[in-house]
């Protein structure tokens, strides 16, 4: 294969993908529309002289045949009065007609032959362009929603939907710790209060248990039993063993909480 046979191949490559480009079906139908449009202008003008020269050629062929027919009957008059080439005279003028009007009634038929196929061709054509009109606009509604398709799809794929995903989930989990947040607040107030509620109610039992052992102590309480008989009562040595006794256990109570 030559240079220039391979060089005039890549150039006639690279016309037609521009060609392919910039081509817009909308554009090509209403174009292929006009075409049409202009033959069937051709088409109707064409049948229309064919008709007016089929017509031409009718009156003549008629205007022939009445010529032929006149100078029938003046032969048969010419006859009938005895005048022979008189009559022969009229019958020359008479095939002069007859055969010009033969003449004209065959191109007259091929006419009307050829005038009805162009009017079928015409009603084709007619009923074509009909048709073309009707897909033209299909595909022009066709064309509109696949182009109204593709760029949807290209702002669709042109979307980071990585990137949009990872803004929702970190959204998300700011949002779950702030509810986590929110929820141990609420709990740790919660327990404070019934810290506080528990201390009081504790500190009221011991409040009232510390004043009743005072209480006890102050000699409010009910009086100690009676010794039983014949054990002599003396009150100052049970009360220095008393009073020793109980130094001893709050020094021993001390000790421990201190412990």
């Amino acid at each position: 294969m030559g240079i220039f046979e391979r060089l005039g191949r890549v150039v006639k490559a690279n016309v037609n993908d521009l060609i392919d480009k910039a081509e817009d079906p909308e554009k090509v139908l209403e174009q292929s529309i006009r075409e049409m449009s202009e033959d069937l202008i051709k088409m109707r003008q064409a049948v229309a002289q064919a008709i007016a020269s089929q017509k031409r050629t009718e009156q003549q062929y008629q205007k022939n045949q009445a010529e032929a027919n006149k100078w029938q009957q003046r032969a048969q008059l010419a006859l009938s009065k005895g005048d022979e080439g008189l009559a022969r005279e009229a019958l020359v003028r008479k095939k002069s007609f007859a055969d010009v009007a033969t003449t004209l009634k065959t191109q007259l038929d091929s006419q009307s032959t050829q005038v009805d196929g162009l009017r079928r061709n015409l009603v084709t054509l007619e009923s074509k362009i009909s048709e073309a009109k009707t897909k033209k606009d299909m595909l022009k509604a066709r064309y509109s929603a696949a182009k109204a398709n593709q760029q949807l799809q290209s702002t669709i794929s042109n979307i980071n939907t990585s990137s949009a995903s990872a803004a929702f989930e970190r959204m998300e989990d700011k949002v779950l710790q702030m509810e986590a947040v929110s929820e141990s607040a609420g709990e740790l107030a919660g327990a404070g209060e019934e810290s506080r509620w528990a201390a009081l109610e504790g500190g009221s039992d011991v409040d009232d248990e510390l004043a009743q052992m005072r209480l006890e102590m102050s000699g409010g309480s009910e009086p100690t039993a009676a010794l039983p008989e014949g054990q002599p009562q003396d009150s100052h040595v049970a009360s220095g063993a008393s009073s020793s006794a109980v130094d001893d256990d709050l020094e021993e109570l001390r000790r421990q909480l201190n412990s």
